[in-house]
């Protein structure tokens, strides 16, 4: 088990899946590079509070991330 697994468990949650992580680390490369990298965890943290949102909104987690992603992807600056 590796620390964010260890992370999850700590925090009730469910530990991300590889594709999981492979997204979320890939829009938050987009919003290091394209907006600014001190804003990054901010926006990791917005981004985690919409899956929420949309999972008590009676959304699967998988389809909360994907629209919660577009969300936020749609409020990059073009380069």
């Amino acid at each position: 088990m590796n620390w964010v697994d260890e992370l999850a468990g700590a925090l009730g949650t469910e530990p991300l899946t590889d594709a999981e992580v492979d997204r979320l680390l890939q829009v938050a490369r987009d919003v290091a590079h394209s907006v600014e990298r001190k804003v990054t965890p901010l926006a990791a943290f917005l981004l985690g509070m919409s899956v929420h949102q949309r999972m008590l909104d009676q959304h699967g987690r998988a389809e909360a991330v994907d629209a919660a992603i577009a969300d936020l992807r749609a409020t990059i600056p073009a380069t």
